[in-house]
């Protein structure tokens, strides 16, 4: 997969999760936190990011940082996806399929915030397992991965979109 410029992009991000994590040492409790960042521009790019730091405001920094690095492309046919998928990662699943115009994002969490990002304005999901924010974010990137549009699966077979479509 090519690498997508962020700077080509009008990019809006989208805070999904910040914690307080600690880490005891010999001298006591060492706390820091995690921002866990989606960002995309709402026309079919869209990444998710990690940031961790002292600060608040520095861990949604790099979070935005880590995000830009790891921009996909999102299929989307009218205002939908193309077909149902199933996206996963560790315990985490996420069920999406294509919904008619006018459904809106039937979403929750960290799925809400991504296809949102990504552009899809009509949607059926389902969280299945676990329902840890990065979880749902990475298991949502997983399935939009790996969508496929009918023009794909065409030049594929080496027909014509017609003929795939009947």
């Amino acid at each position: 997969m090519e690498r997508i410029d962020p700077n080509t992009l009008d990019l809006t991000e989208k805070v999904i999760a910040v914690k307080r994590v600690s880490k005891t040492r010999k001298g006591g409790r060492d706390s820091s936190f995690s921002a866990l960042v989606a960002i995309g521009d709402g026309k079919g790019h869209v990444g998710v990011g990690l940031g961790k730091a002292k600060e608040v405001v520095d861990a949604i920094r790099k979070g935005i940082e880590d995000g830009k690095k790891n921009l996909i492309t999102v299929p989307l046919v009218n205002t939908s996806i193309p077909h149902q998928v199933l996206g996963s990662s560790g315990a985490g699943k996420v069920l999406m399929k294509p919904a008619s115009p006018g459904t809106g994002v039937i979403a929750g969490g960290a799925v809400r915030s991504i296809l949102e990002l990504a552009g899809v304005r009509d949607i059926l999901t389902k969280s299945l397992g676990s329902s840890n924010a990065m979880n749902m974010a990475q298991a949502t990137l997983s399935g939009l991965k790996s969508l496929r549009t009918a023009e794909d699966f065409a030049k594929l077979r080496g027909i014509s979109v017609e003929q795939l479509l009947g």
